[in-house]
């Protein structure tokens, strides 16, 4: 699926008063972790992920093995915190015709 630059935009903005639902702690990507970004993303459809890292080729890393992994796609990344995307088949969060 493929999100056009008013969808992305549309996304951002109800992003922007959301909470890190999953934070990553030191131990980084684990199998625990990934399972609770998926379960978020059937219940929310879209998230927010703190990745705590400094590197920014290790959060770069992470960020592209959490959007492989789950299938969703990446709406945008401010600092330590990725927004992500995954529409169910409820369709819970309306997107706007491209």
């Amino acid at each position: 699926m493929n999100l056009s630059k008013k969808q992305k935009q549309h996304l951002k903005g109800l992003a922007h008063s959301l909470k890190p639902v999953v934070l990553l702690g030191q131990n980084g990507l684990t199998e625990g972790v990934l399972a609770e970004i998926d379960n978020s993303l059937d219940i929310h459809e879209l998230i927010k992920v703190k990745v705590a890292t400094d590197d920014r080729e290790t959060k770069r890393l992470i960020i592209d093995a959490i959007v492989r992994e789950t299938g969703a796609i990446e709406v945008q990344t401010i600092g330590h915190t990725l927004v992500i995307f995954r529409q169910t088949p409820e369709k819970k969060v309306e997107l706007p015709k491209k």
